[in-house]
């Protein structure tokens, strides 16, 4: 019975089995089969036979789903009465092995295979989010040309601003996944190493060839060797990475703050995908259209925002090393992937199948009667001879009012003895039309669109060659 969301409520079937016991089991058999093959290219104490058969078994196990479960309940037996976890699986792996079980771990310590089946995990794990991620910016990159040049009204502080476009928007969350992408290939090349240095990190059980041993080791697991370690991998890394997996979920965050606030009844400017014919948005008040997918994954960015703490705590281990950070990290590491895994999900879900109601974006653009074309009025009064501190008195004085007796900004404006010296009244009209007032956000949304996917192609190049694959 599922007790944690993300057994089956939040994220993938891709990704859970990713994390799954029979998984990390099966890359710590990986671990094991590559250190006995350097083993027995290292020193001529350890038979090629005895490498061989250790990778034969290990592909018999790994290699069939139901003989993966069948080990892996053979080494809950074993840590059932020895109470060791990577000890049981030492042990169920070499009562399989004639010859090669007198060399299985030989010269490691439990974090050497834990922390390199890690990599291993991480690897496959990264390769999904990067791949959500590389479609995320996609989809993004085609709304912001999409929408380049649907003027709309911006907002600071709540309150209307001067114009903006919807594609400014969509243009601004492009370029922040960019961003992301990049520390993501970035942090995978500190994140996936490996290590194979024994119990305190000097390689005294396997002397001068210690260093050749773990070279050897991540060749065969096509990971890179750590310079220098202790009896873990140092916990800065993990920390990196939690740290990115929230900052990219903030940035979903944001993306889906934007999207409740923009379907408010009042505003109602876009609005995340709905099923009319089956889709129920109130147990009890059967016209309601809510956002849950955007609230969802509003909610899950604040757990992994809060994971962050446990990573940063886990870098001070005591000494060589203590345990404390074991038990969490078997926690905040699924979770973290898990829960972004469903906010990258919901978040691509409702950007491709968004609703935008331009008469509603129109509508919105002209609700202030013109008051959120102040600033173009007092631009172009600067234009016409007046400083632009008297110009930003006067325009002010005539906004507020506007503002309180309930106006059209223009016909207030058209009052004004000094402005009908300076402008015709079909001169005013276009100045203070918010629709010719976009600066040159059009053009910035295309530009960031065709950067974006040029970038693309450089991060998936460079991606190909930190994790084996790419976003294809």
């Amino acid at each position: 019975m599922p007790v944690h969301p993300i057994e089956s409520r939040y994220g993938s079937d891709e990704l859970r089995r990713v994390f799954s016991e029979e998984n990390k089991v099966a890359k710590m058999l990986e671990v094991e089969a590559a250190l006995v093959r350097a083993l027995s290219e290292v020193f001529d104490f350890v038979p090629e036979e005895a490498a061989d058969e250790v990778e034969r078994v290990v592909e018999e196990i790994t290699g069939d789903e139901e003989e993966l479960r069948r080990f892996v309940e053979r080494v809950k037996e074993i840590e059932a009465e020895i109470k060791h976890d990577v000890m049981a699986l030492v042990k169920a792996l070499s009562e399989r092995c004639e010859v090669g079980g007198d060399y299985v771990h030989l010269g490691a310590t439990s974090n050497d295979v834990i922390d390199t089946a890690h990599a291993l995990v991480l690897r496959e794990a990264l390769s999904i989010i990067y791949r959500r991620l590389h479609r995320l910016a996609e989809v993004l990159a085609e709304k912001a040309e999409e929408y380049a040049d649907l003027p709309m009204v911006g907002r600071t502080h709540g309150q209307h601003a001067v114009p903006t476009t919807l594609g400014m928007k969509f243009a601004i969350w492009a370029r922040e996944v960019v961003r992301h992408l990049k520390r993501l290939r970035e942090c995978a090349n500190r994140v996936l190493v490996g290590q194979l240095s024994g119990a305190v990190g000097t390689m005294a059980a396997l002397g001068e060839k210690g260093p050749e041993v773990q070279r050897r080791v991540m060749e065969l697991l096509n990971l890179r060797p750590v310079t220098v370690s202790n009896q873990v991998i140092q916990r800065d890394r993990y920390a990196e990475l939690i740290a990115l997996l929230a900052l990219i979920g903030s940035t979903l965050d944001k993306i889906g703050r934007e999207i409740r606030n923009l379907q408010r009844t009042e505003i109602r400017e876009v609005e995340e995908p709905f099923d009319p014919e089956k889709q129920v948005g109130s147990s009890t008040m059967p016209h309601k259209r809510n956002p849950i997918r955007s609230e969802r994954v509003c909610s899950l960015a604040r757990v992994l925002r809060s994971n962050v703490q446990i990573a940063l705590e886990n870098v001070p281990l005591e000494h060589e090393r203590d345990l404390t950070n074991s038990a969490s990290e078997r926690v905040i590491l699924p979770e973290q992937f898990l829960l972004l895994d469903e906010m990258l999900r919901l978040t691509i879900h409702n950007l491709e199948g968004l609703r935008v109601y331009e008469e509603n974006i129109r509508e919105n653009l002209r609700l202030t009667k013109g008051l959120n074309m102040a600033e173009a009025l007092m631009v172009e009064l600067v234009k016409r001879g007046i400083g632009r501190q008297e110009a930003h008195e006067l325009v002010r004085r005539l906004a507020m009012r506007a503002w309180e007796e309930g106006r059209d900004f223009a016909e207030v404006v058209k009052e004004e003895e000094r402005v009908r010296e300076l402008f015709g009244e079909e001169e005013l009209d276009e100045v203070l039309d918010p629709e010719k007032y976009l600066g040159v956000a059009p053009d910035l949304a295309r530009e960031a669109a065709e950067k974006t996917r040029r970038d693309l192609e450089e991060i998936d190049r460079e991606m190909k060659e930190v994790l084996g694959v790419g976003a294809g």
